[in-house]
C-alpha cells in the first residue's frame, strides 16, 4: 500500500489555471482598487491629518497629540454632542428593534393582501433621506403640522416637536424609526426560519401565546436579533441628515449630534485636522461597543436552540 501511495503521480494543474487566476483577479480588480483608493486610503490620510493642524487652505503642520487632548480636555461641544448621541442610539436601539419585531410578527401572519402590507411598509426606505427629513419636518411643525392636527382633533394639546429640547431628540427617534423598513424586513426573514414543529411542540406543552413568543420566538431569532442590534448601533452612532436638515442641532444644542459637530468643525471652520481625531475617536467608540456586543454575544444568542460557543 505504501509502495502504491508513493508510486501516485501528482494530479496535473489545470492547462488553464494561470489564465483562469488572472481573470479572477481581474474581475475582483475594481472592487480592491475601490477599497484601496475610496476607503483605505482616505483612512490613513486622516489618521495622519488627526496628527496635524491642516485648515485645508494651508500646509498640515505636525502638531502630536494636540488635537486629542484637546478633544477631551478642553472641547466642551465634544461631550455634549456625544452625550446627544449615545441618548439617541439608546432610545433609537429600544424602540426601534421593538417597533421593528412587532411589524415584522404582523407581516408574517397568513392574511390576505400581505404582499401589498409588506410593501406599504417598505415605502419609507426608496424614499432619498433628504426628502425624509423634509416631508418629517412638515408633518411635526407645531402650527400646522398635521400631527399636531390630529392630536388637537383628540383634544390634546399640541406639541413644539422641534422646538422644544424635551421633545426634539425623541422626533428624531421617531423619524429614524419610520426609516427602519430594512430591520423590519430582516426581522421578517428571520421569521419565516423559525420551524413551525417547535411552536406546534410548545402548544402541546400548553405554553400560551407570550410564552411561545419568549421560549421559542425570541431564542430562535437571537442571530437575527444579534445582527440588527450592531448593525443598528453602528448606524445610530453616524446618524447626521435629519439633524442637519430638520434642525440644525437645535434647540439649545439638544439634536447637536457627533457627526453633526464633526461636519461643523471640518466644512464651518475647516478644522480638518481636528475633525480628523474627531472621527478616530468615534471609529474607536464604534468598534468598542461593537466588540463588546460580540463578547456578550455568547450569553443570549443561539443557533441551532445551543447558545453560541
Amino acid at each position: 500500500m505504501t509502495d502504491l501511495a508513493l508510486s501516485r503521480t501528482p494530479p496535473k494543474r489545470n492547462p488553464h489555471f494561470w489564465r483562469d487566476t488572472l481573470r479572477g483577479y481581474l474581475f475582483i480588480l475594481p472592487v480592491v482598487l475601490g477599497l484601496i483608493i475610496w476607503t483605505f486610503g482616505p483612512m490613513l490620510a486622516s489618521a495622519y491629518y488627526s496628527l496635524t493642524d491642516y485648515k485645508i487652505v494651508g500646509e498640515p503642520v505636525f502638531v502630536g497629540f494636540k488635537n486629542y487632548v484637546e478633544l477631551f480636555t478642553r472641547d466642551r461641544l465634544f461631550g455634549q454632542s456625544l452625550s446627544v448621541t449615545v441618548r439617541y442610539a439608546i432610545m433609537y436601539m429600544v424602540i426601534g428593534q421593538v417597533v421593528s419585531l412587532m411589524i415584522a410578527l404582523l407581516l408574517t401572519q397568513r392574511v390576505r393582501g400581505l404582499g401589498i402590507f409588506r410593501t406599504f411598509f417598505y415605502l419609507p426606505i426608496i424614499v432619498p433621506y433628504v426628502a425624509s427629513a423634509v416631508l418629517w419636518r412638515y408633518l411635526l411643525n407645531k402650527d400646522f403640522g398635521p400631527i399636531n392636527a390630529v392630536l388637537q382633533g383628540l383634544g390634546l394639546p399640541a406639541i413644539n416637536w422641534l422646538g422644544s429640547p424635551e421633545s426634539a431628540l425623541f422626533s428624531m427617534v421617531i423619524m429614524s424609526v419610520w426609516t427602519g423598513a430594512v430591520t423590519t424586513i430582516i426581522y421578517v426573514a428571520g421569521l419565516q426560519h423559525v420551524p413551525d414543529e417547535l411552536y406546534d411542540a410548545a402548544k402541546i406543552d400548553g405554553a400560551s401565546g407570550v410564552q411561545r413568543f419568549f421560549s421559542v420566538t425570541i431564542p430562535m431569532l437571537s442571530p437575527t436579533i444579534f445582527f440588527n442590534v450592531v448593525t443598528g448601533f453602528i448606524g445610530s452612532f453616524q446618524f447626521f441628515v435629519p439633524a442637519f436638515v430638520m434642525t440644525d442641532g437645535g434647540p439649545v444644542k439638544s439634536t447637536y449630534f457627533y457627526n453633526l459637530n464633526l461636519y461643523e468643525k471640518a466644512f464651518k471652520w475647516l478644522e480638518m485636522g481636528y475633525a480628523s481625531a474627531m472621527a478616530w475617536v468615534l471609529f474607536i467608540i464604534i468598534l468598542v461597543l461593537t466588540l463588546f456586543i460580540f463578547r456578550s454575544s455568547p450569553l443570549w444568542v443561539y443557533y441551532d436552540g445551543e447558545a453560541q460557543s
